[in-house]
């Protein structure tokens, strides 16, 4: 179970990445996430009444740290694409992003079985090969100091699933609450100490909401998986598969064309799932 959750939420945080991304060229993308948030926040609301589960101080306080980390992730992250390219920013930040709990779950004395171990492995590979758009070589020439920021908002992103992995296992959905509320708090503030605006046209509101509850699904579900007691080195890596959903969407929607880079890390991605998936 906790494997087919982790998988659902790849798919619905590589759907809300395209549709923020469709919405980032209609308005400002910190007002994109300003508002997505805000819809995401509404949606988590709606649900509690089904999945909430002990508001405790400790629910609450590990998702108030992985908002925290999110958010700072979030800024580091448009602040290596604005020193850096895409092409090497988004796979540098997506395979931090995936290494951090595959460390910690380590550090944390997780085991897992050889096939998941090669299938870990090969995720990582996959995300890698998936989100180099400008393929291998944009890496390759890309000077050092381009590493630096998208590594950080990587590990910024990995220690957010870190953090909500400590979050009670009765606590259903209820970190998401702290999670979510100062992470809105956070962004709202920079938003105002910048001077950004924070409005959204009326004709790119539809794909801002469906950003917004796409993420707080994928949110949801990835809390979800790791309240299965599945192995965060697993959970982690799976749910960081979403790139491979924003570029076939991408593929499928916008007609772009993948390159041979992309295509080799679909079909990694793919091998990775079912060695993960395979019993012991």
């Amino acid at each position: 179970m906790a494997v087919l959750l982790a998988l659902t939420s790849a798919l619905l945080y590589g759907a809300s990445d395209f549709c923020g991304g469709i919405a980032s060229r209609r308005a400002p993308a910190l007002a994109v996430v300003a508002v997505s948030q805000a819809v995401g926040l509404l949606a988590l609301l709606a649900l509690l009444p089904w999945l909430a589960g002990d508001l405790t101080v400790a629910a609450l306080g590990w998702g108030g740290a992985a908002g925290a980390a999110g958010t700072a992730a979030m800024v580091l992250f448009y602040r290596a694409l604005a020193v850096g390219v895409m092409s090497v920013v988004a796979p540098v930040t997506a395979v931090a992003g995936a290494a951090v709990p595959v460390l910690a779950g380590l550090v944390l004395g997780e085991r897992v079985g050889t096939a998941a171990s090669v299938g870990i492995a090969l995720a990582l590979v996959a995300v890698l090969l998936v989100a180099a758009e400008g393929g291998l070589t944009s890496l390759r020439t890309a000077r050092p100091g381009a590493y630096a920021p998208a590594v950080a908002a990587g590990a910024g992103f990995g220690v957010f699933f870190v953090l909500l992995d400590q979050a009670p296992a009765d606590a259903g959905l209820t970190p998401l609450v702290g999670a979510r509320v100062l992470s809105l708090t956070l962004i709202v503030l920079l938003g105002l100490a910048a001077g950004r605006p924070l409005h959204v046209p009326r004709t790119g509101l539809p794909v801002v909401l469906l950003a917004g509850v796409g993420d707080m699904g994928a949110n949801a579900l990835f809390l979800l998986a790791t309240q299965q007691d599945g192995p965060l080195a697993v959970t982690a890596v799976l749910a960081s598969l979403y790139p491979v959903t924003t570029v076939l969407l991408a593929l499928v929607l916008l007609r772009e064309r993948l390159v041979g880079t992309q295509l080799a890390g679909v079909g990694a991605a793919a091998a990775a799932v079912v060695l993960i998936a395979l019993p012991g």
